[in-house]
């Protein structure tokens, strides 16, 4: 059996049982499995098959997951495009797909490719039958780009198949009991997002109804209206429950399972969050390279990032985190340099720091490589500093990670101006944002006349950040 033939076999088992709510529309998974059937007749009809790459951008809808299921049906390459993508890393993306699937919702530019509409292919339909390989790629998510030119995570059959979220639980296994809180999944956001769809999976494998609400969900208010059990969210979205319910009640008493991810959460966050929100509330890490890796209530090993999951090993080798998962990528696309940087002997090295206690619990203590963690999103500082230092007026730039209530961290950056020059930040963000998108310019700049010095003869990065002063 090859992915994604236990959800076919899902939704074959129970038919009349929702898999989609958006509004009034509601979607069976009966007719999500015809979607999907329609999907792979009329991917097949436009000439795509195994092997071939396909772009999606399309909505959070029944449509855009059926096409994206259609494509691994087919045995080709899915590819999910993220909204907003400046048109050089849009070109990266779909440099070597044969087509992009695209909705009303999307505005897919000059993407350089043929465009199917989704509308155009769902005349006919075909028994959807998986024909992937284990050993083909199945599905590519690209990363922020925050490189300049965006990663692409390379998934193969093999890791869909045997990975714990696209089959059914094992009975009495950890991911049997977080399946049971997904009776009503809110999905939002993008399906482009790795975490959010990999938590679809668990919603769909274990029975439960992915809930998808109108545009960017009110947190928390969103929650007792649609009558949500589970749901994911990023730290700066952890604050602002939190914020409201110091002011007010809001009757959570439906959930199930509330995940935090994406960057640090500080130990007296999640223990405020264990006592406002209750038992529902979890923490987890993972990695788009690995999926998700530990999770943990709230109220369980604070400072910690909880306990591994179901099928990962950790390993701690010199300090640095080590995992292997049978859901881990196969490599970066067409990158074998950075592949064997990061994976090895099927380890992959995650180049976060840590360790783990008697009791099991992963604790992180800082990073391997010079990242900022913006809105669950990583980018590299390097990219970051070399756009600002190109800038006439900038003689060095130094960009650093601090702690940031609203995006989980932030990128403050130190900039040493050209004796005699004053550098126009406004024209500074424009230049960063035009190269490397706009997540990607610093919230903060700091001007400095020298940057402090490591016994390693490096910036030091630690002085600059311990200088901040709030």
């Amino acid at each position: 059996m090859v992915h994604p033939q236990a959800l076919l076999d899902e939704l074959e088992r129970a038919p009349e049982v929702p898999a989609f709510e958006h509004g009034s529309r509601v979607t069976s998974r009966g007719e999500l499995r015809e979607l999907i059937g329609r999907f792979t007749a009329g991917l097949r009809a436009a000439g795509l098959g195994p092997g071939d790459g396909v772009g999606l951008a399309t909505g959070v809808t029944p449509e855009g997951f059926a096409a994206l299921v259609a494509v691994h049906v087919l045995g080709g390459r899915a590819v999910a495009v993220r909204p907003g993508l400046p048109e050089a890393q849009l070109r990266h993306v779909l440099g070597d797909v044969a087509a992009l699937v695209v909705d009303e919702q999307a505005e897919p530019g000059d993407a350089g490719v043929p465009v199917l509409r989704v509308a155009d292919l769902l005349a006919g339909f075909e028994e959807p039958v998986p024909r992937g390989k284990p050993d083909d790629i199945a599905t590519v998510v690209f990363t922020s780009g925050s490189t300049g030119v965006p990663k692409g995570v390379a998934y193969s059959y093999r890791a869909l198949t045997e990975g714990r979220v696209w089959r059914p639980a094992a009975p009495g296994s950890a991911h049997e009991r977080l399946g049971a809180g997904f009776g009503r999944y809110l999905l939002f956001g993008s399906l482009a997002s790795a975490v959010m769809v990999e938590q679809l999976g668990v919603c769909l494998l274990a029975g439960g109804t992915a809930v998808v609400p109108d545009g960017m969900p009110d947190f928390p208010w969103v929650l007792p209206r649609l009558g949500i059990t589970a749901a994911l969210m990023t730290v700066p979205r952890l604050h602002q429950v939190l914020d409201v319910l110091r002011a007010e009640d809001v009757d959570l008493s439906a959930l199930r399972t509330l995940i935090v991810a994406g960057s640090p959460v500080p130990p007296h966050k999640l223990a405020e969050a264990a006592e406002r929100i209750g038992p529902s509330m979890h923490h987890a890490y993972g990695q788009t390279e690995t999926g998700m890796l530990t999770i943990c209530p709230a109220s369980e090993g604070l400072g910690s990032v909880g306990k591994p999951c179901d099928t990962v090993e950790i390993s701690v080798r010199s300090g640095e985190v080590w995992v292997r998962t049978p859901s881990a990528f196969a490599g970066y696309w067409r990158d074998p340099a950075t592949t064997a940087e990061v994976l090895r002997d099927g380890w992959v090295r995650t180049q976060d720091l840590g360790f783990v206690d008697d009791a099991g619990y992963l604790h992180l203590s800082g990073r391997a490589r010079d990242v900022v963690i913006v809105n669950a999103i990583i980018h590299y500082t390097g990219p970051i500093e070399r756009a600002i230092a190109a800038h006439p007026d900038i003689d060095q730039a130094y960009v650093v990670a601090v702690p940031d209530e609203r995006t989980g961290e932030a990128a403050h950056a130190f900039v040493v101006p050209v004796p005699g020059r004053e550098p126009d930040l406004g024209a500074v963000r424009k230049a960063v944002a035009a190269e490397l998108g706009e997540a990607a310019v610093p919230a903060r700049f700091s001007f400095v006349g020298a940057v402090p010095v490591a016994p390693s003869g490096k910036p030091d990065k630690a002085a600059l950040r311990a200088s901040i002063v709030d």
